[in-house]
């Protein structure tokens, strides 16, 4: 077989859907009483129930169906009234009942989409076809034994809601932006931590490519064990690679599993895919069907906070901030509840806004600290910003001194600390013009200079005024009168 070079890989288009799971925060497993904590010894956090003992029975967990509406609500899903739990069979060694607590027929989100802002701006809703309620299996480590493969059961029965998108990203772009979101959402709503890195949240891909403009999807490979967004977006784009090269090389393609390896970026098959019929899904006889009222719903709605995209319309509409500061400031809960926070005390937001985006990340980055353990309240900063606006400090004073030792100091005032360091500036005009005075006497050639015309040797003298007022010197006002002394 002639193998093709000149690949127009533009004829086709890629279609994509993901599966992402999210372990709940919840303080107990699924179906029984078990806790779980990620990092526990292996094998410490399990009972009867979630080993599957003959005799046991599990039971419904309300803060799961909580947690599931309140994403089923952020994504404008329909939230089913009645639903019933489902039993997926299959066999692994670390699924020790042999079957899966799950949910088929009656998924308690149908429907709904998920809003992404793409690089070049542009908005696009991906949406939804189910979000359901199941159990997590434990986890087989293959690389702690040089001759055998151990069994971690800690994980099992472990929550999970399970959000399967539409078939309609088209890009490794737009799966990454799609995941983004999604990890927005958990956390704002406190259903899940959003760590991929500790396995919460996981995402599989189902990938295939086709003719641009054809009606029949090609066929589709799923691939796992992604432990980062950027490592989804880029199996991705490896495996629509692979099967358009395939594909323009006469190879047929076949329904599998496929593993993404990180360090190489490439995927390998793993095993031939399963249909649904192979995991016979019946109702879980166990467990009695889910009633859920509009009262129920609405009582959850109610617990619900403001969410990224309200927040972002807030932030641009009637804050005026520009999208990308509002991009930054939404991305994290804790960070809009912040800024909010400052807002309250001071109507300059944009100067809010480049506090936190600059100052205060900054010091959080170089400590590796979250903005919830950050030593100094929003009060605090919006006295810094009245200080500025007030002309009785610099920015630079600010910056520099100020809020530093503001951080070590954290119970006294910024008014108190700025008069400690000596930083408030002076306004006096008889001050003012014994500063302007000595900077001038200093260059009488550039003076002159300047009444020639090159006026661009004020910020020379501006320079030499801060220095004699050891930056004490009301800039706006110093420049005004430095300015007259010149023209007289």
């Amino acid at each position: 077989m002639n193998t093709v070079t000149n690949i127009d890989f533009d004829k086709y288009e890629a279609v994509i859907g993901l599966e992402v799971h999210a372990q709940l925060l919840t303080n107990s497993k699924a179906y029984c009483s078990d806790p779980y904590q990620y990092g526990a010894e292996p094998n410490t956090q399990i009972s009867p129930i979630s080993l599957g003992h003959p005799g046991t029975l599990p039971k419904h967990n309300k803060k799961v169906v909580t947690s599931a509406i309140k994403m089923g609500l952020a994504c404008n899903c329909k939230i089913a009234d009645y639903q019933y739990y489902a039993r997926k069979n299959y066999f692994y060694a670390d699924l020790p009942k042999g079957y899966q607590i799950t949910q088929d027929k009656t998924p308690i989100c149908t429907g709904g989409s998920i809003e992404i802002r793409l690089k070049d701006g542009s908005i696009k809703n991906i949406g939804l076809t189910r979000i359901h309620m199941e159990e997590d299996a434990g986890k087989s480590m293959h690389d702690q034994d040089v001759y055998d493969s151990l069994i971690d059961l800690n994980r099992a029965g472990v929550p999970l809601i399970e959000i399967v998108s539409e078939p309609e990203i088209k890009t490794g772009e737009e799966a990454y932006q799609y995941l983004t979101e999604i990890r927005k959402l958990v956390r704002y709503l406190d259903v899940c931590d959003g760590n991929m890195e500790e396995g919460s949240l996981r995402c599989d891909a189902n990938i295939s490519v086709m003719l641009k403009g054809s009606k029949t999807f090609g066929t589709k490979v799923e691939v796992k064990n992604m432990n980062s967004m950027r490592n989804v977006q880029r199996a991705i784009d490896f495996e629509i690679h692979r099967q358009i090269t395939a594909l323009e090389n006469g190879e047929k393609l076949f329904m599998e599993t496929r593993n993404f390896d990180a360090i190489k970026g490439t995927t390998s098959s793993m095993r031939s895919k399963e249909g649904a019929s192979d995991y016979r899904y019946f109702p879980e006889p166990d467990l009695p069907p889910l009633n859920i009222t509009k009262d129920f719903i609405e009582g959850v709605r109610e617990q619900m906070p403001e969410l990224p995209k309200a927040l972002f319309e807030k932030f641009t509409q009637k804050i005026g901030l520009n999208e990308y500061d509002a991009a930054v400031l939404t991305e994290n809960k804790d960070i809009a509840e912040y800024f909010e926070g400052i807002l309250k005390h001071t109507s300059n937001a944009k100067a809010a806004a480049n506090w936190l985006m600059v100052s205060i990340k900054g010091y959080l980055n170089e400590q590796a600290l979250t903005i919830r353990d950050f030593v100094l309240q929003p009060t605090k900063i919006a006295e810094i910003i009245e200080l500025i606006d007030s002309g009785k400090i610099s920015n630079s004073a600010a910056s520099q001194r100020l809020f530093p030792e503001m951080v070590k100091e954290h119970h006294k005032s910024a008014l108190q600390i700025a008069e400690s360091l000596n930083l408030l500036q002076e306004s006096d005009s008889g001050e003012l013009q014994k500063w302007i005075d000595e900077a001038l006497a200093k260059f009488p050639e550039k003076v002159a200079e300047y009444k020639s015309g090159k006026q661009s040797l004020l910020g020379l003298f501006m320079g030499e005024v801060m220095k004699f007022s050891k930056g004490k010197a009301d800039p706006k006002i110093a420049t005004q009168m430095l300015k007259k002394s010149l023209e007289n």
